[in-house]
């Protein structure tokens, strides 16, 4: 099974092996038992960033966001759209800046909404500002290929 993903789950964290034949099967989480896909962005945290982004070998695009921003919340719709359109080919993730200033910081993020597309746990690419349906699915095609 050298061929793998390593997956985190989020709803317990646990790291899954899955096979990339197997991603639209609906797989399941092997500690907890719950789906590993739900079609909606994942919310990340500094406690779960580890095992959902950063150990990941399916390419995840976070989006660094805030509540009191206006582009941020014309993209939230955008975004979970996306979501539910093309997982499991990647995973969608979002992380608010505010609650977690210490990750955003780390990524030096300057300006919100930024997108940030990890592959295999590193910044693959980097979008600032709002991007429209058709314009986020072009960026994420030039980028994945």
């Amino acid at each position: 099974m050298s061929d793998a993903l390593l997956l985190g789950c989020a709803h317990c964290h646990a790291m899954n092996r899955v096979r990339p034949d197997r991603l639209s099967a609906g797989p399941r989480c092997g500690k907890c038992q719950q789906p590993m896909f739900t079609g909606e962005p994942l919310t990340l945290t500094g406690a779960n960033f580890a095992s959902l982004v950063a150990r990941s070998s399916l390419p995840v695009v976070v989006d660094f966001w805030a509540s009191w921003c206006g582009p941020c919340k014309a993209m939230a719709p955008i975004f979970a759209e996306a979501a539910r359109e093309l997982e499991p080919r990647l995973r969608f993730a979002k992380l608010d800046t505010e609650a977690e200033q210490a990750l955003a910081g780390r990524f030096g993020i300057r300006s919100i909404p930024t997108l940030i597309l990890f592959k295999n746990g590193q910044e693959a690419a980097r979008q600032p500002g709002l991007l429209q349906g058709p314009q986020l699915r072009q960026w994420l095609a030039a980028q994945l290929g």
